[in-house]
């Protein structure tokens, strides 16, 4: 079904339109990853923080490709690959598969200065400020904030987006306004891995249709409350065909930076279960601000806060969940002496928190935590970058306590990367 969706979005244009215009992207990410924390990472269903665990570890971490093609009506049509081929150690099995697939319409300004787009597909809401290079990674950094791993991770639509944007050059103003509306399906278990795994740092993607592993816990014991839950979660799954929605404001200072703020609903029935998934009806909003303080200095915050929850069938509460996390990064641009070599540092600072308000045994999903992160990239040549990578995490966990691991915990990792974007 997914084969046939793609073939339609990117060839049913071409009987709109004669010229096209062909573009392809993307990013090839070496590392080499020195890591201080528990024996298994997050993404092999462990209670570490980071996507691996304990030790060294080599690895491709990404294989991304961004591809569109171009129309001269304004109509747009793009699909994202990426590949994460598995790390040494405990790293995940490789995958490869879509992470975005849409067509967009993008008009041009009418004579007061309104511009109207619209976007249908798989598509990321609007909400990142760090993943604005190709195939959503990040250019400051090698690996996300927590919000931004958790969006990667369990946020994404098959919708909708309408956008209109006054532009402020058309109107004797310095600032542009945009306001943005989306209407989706296919989100419905987003926040089990929220709930089950806590806040994590990596710059892993969840392909579309993939599962992903949570750790044990005894909750999901035979007989107790979550004893039918599936063993991985399907985060891009329809359970209950309720359209869920997102609303975006921005302004935008030219030359300066933006504010920006939104709020999601999935409104999944939480008390809906197929095949094991559950629905969880997760709501938040957020906040953002990007802002150059000069030409070496600027500065990219986020804030989001929400709440999730997952009932039995009789609508019993069995997670009923908040959350919220926030960073602030600052970023400088250093000019070397050598004409075209450039160095940038960036520094992020983090709070995540979980307060779990439901009473359901064995599963604990409070959590309170700290992160640091300290990179340094070196632009070598034009498409390759040179970059070192330190974070340090400090965080609180009572449900590592079921495996026997330490409750408070501070991880480690420091990575070296060559990363070439095309």
């Amino acid at each position: 079904m997914l084969c046939q969706f793609l073939v339609l979005l990117f060839y049913f244009p071409l009987h709109m339109a004669r010229a096209a215009e062909y573009t392809a992207h993307g990013i090839v990410d070496f590392r080499v990853s020195y890591i201080d924390s528990l024996d298994k990472g997050y993404l092999t269903s462990g209670q570490g923080k980071l996507g691996l665990g304990d030790g060294l570890h080599f690895s491709v971490a990404q294989i991304g490709a961004d591809l569109s093609v171009s129309w001269e009506n304004g109509l747009s049509a793009h699909g994202v690959v990426n590949a994460y081929p598995k790390a040494s150690g405990d790293g995940e099995s490789t995958v490869l598969g879509f992470t975005e697939a849409y067509l967009k319409y993008r008009s041009l300004p009418t004579s007061s200065g309104y511009r109207f787009q619209t976007k249908v597909g798989i598509f990321y809401p609007e909400i990142s400020l760090e993943n604005n290079a190709y195939a959503w990674a990040s250019k400051d950094t090698l690996d996300s904030s927590t919000i931004n791993t958790w969006l990667g991770e369990e946020i994404r639509v098959l919708g909708s987006e309408f956008k209109v944007t006054r532009l402020g050059r058309m109107n004797n103003n310095k600032y542009d306004l945009s306001l943005s509306a989306t209407a989706f399906i296919n989100n419905d278990p987003a926040g089990a891995l929220l709930a089950w795994h806590g806040w994590t740092i990596s710059n892993r993607q969840t392909l579309w249709t993939e599962q992903r592993a949570f750790p044990w816990f005894p909750a999901r014991a035979d007989g107790q409350a979550l004893a039918g839950q599936a063993d991985k979660s399907d985060p891009f799954f329809e359970l209950d065909h309720r359209v869920g929605f997102h609303v975006r404001g921005e302004w935008k200072l030219r030359g300066k930076g933006e504010i920006s703020a939104g709020y999601y609903d999935n409104r999944a029935t939480p008390y809906k279960v197929i095949d094991g998934q559950y629905g969880w009806r997760t709501r938040f909003y957020h906040l953002g601000a990007r802002w150059r303080f000069s030409k070496n200095l600027s500065l990219t915050a986020q804030y989001l806060s929400g709440d999730t929850l997952m009932q039995s069938e009789s609508q019993v509460d069995v997670v009923n969940n908040d959350y919220a996390s926030a960073f602030v990064a600052l970023h400088y641009n250093w000019q070397a002496i050598v004409a075209n070599r450039k160095h940038k540092s960036t520094l992020r600072v983090e709070d995540f928190s979980v307060t779990d308000n439901d009473d359901t045994w064995g599963d604990n999903n409070n959590e309170q935590g700290q992160a640091l992160t300290l990179n340094h990239s070196y632009r070598l040549s034009k498409p390759w970058f040179l970059s070192a990578e330190f974070t340090i995490i400090d965080s609180h966990r009572p449900a590592r306590y079921y495996t026997a691991e330490p409750v408070d915990l501070i991880e480690k990792q420091f990575q070296l990367a060559a990363r070439y974007f095309f």
